[in-house]
């Protein structure tokens, strides 16, 4: 059966980080009855979806959510996602009652040194979508 694109989110990620690769991963495992599509920020379709919304310039170090018309940047982004995770993973939606201001900081830390940290490679390589 196939899913309807206007009720599917749009993540974006970065395509050659090692740490977001495996947050993708974390995702399909514990989002199962979650309808994401993904989409490297460095492909064409990332890069149209960044130029559509206006998130060329100050998106390019966070995993962006597009739901429902709408965008979620960094910790925004990664508590909206959360909403849809089961078992003990569902905690992590409730890094929202922290102030956004360190939420925000803390991403933005782990984000400036993720390749540091965790590598990057060559190639992206997209899980496969689920129908």
């Amino acid at each position: 059966m196939q899913k309807n694109t206007e009720q599917t989110a749009v993540v974006i990620f970065d395509g050659v980080c090692n740490l977001c690769d495996g947050a993708v991963s974390f995702i399909v495992r514990h989002a199962p009855n979650a309808s994401f599509r993904f989409v490297a920020l460095q492909s064409p379709e990332g890069k149209l979806l960044l130029a559509k919304h206006q998130l060329v310039d100050i998106a390019l170090d966070s995993v962006i959510l597009l739901k429902q018309q709408r965008y979620y940047l960094r910790s925004d982004a990664v508590i909206e996602i959360a909403k849809s995770f089961t078992g003990m993973a569902a905690v992590i939606k409730y890094v929202g009652i922290l102030p956004k201001g360190l939420r925000d900081g803390a991403y933005n830390l782990l984000a400036k040194h993720r390749y540091r940290l965790f590598g990057k490679k060559d190639l992206c390589g997209l899980p496969s979508n689920k129908s």
